[in-house]
């Protein structure tokens, strides 16, 4: 993994780039969960939440490290 993608001049972290796309994903997927009604089954929503952006940002970065290689 590269350690800063150009970006019109601005050096941004991969890292950072990698958060950003393991967010969007995470909001399509609380989106879905949301309107089938999933969380009515969650203790804590918030929690959930985290854990399901932790897990997304892990497979990001798996993922990305593959191609990548």
């Amino acid at each position: 993994m590269i350690g800063e993608i150009d970006i019109f001049g601005v050096f941004v972290p991969s890292v950072l780039v990698l958060m950003f796309v393991a967010y969007l994903i995470n909001l399509v997927l609380r989106t879905l969960l949301a309107r089938t009604g999933f969380y009515r089954f969650v203790w804590h929503r918030a929690i959930f939440d985290l854990g399901i952006y932790v897990l997304v940002l892990g497979l990001v970065v798996i993922v990305s490290h593959r191609l990548i290689t």
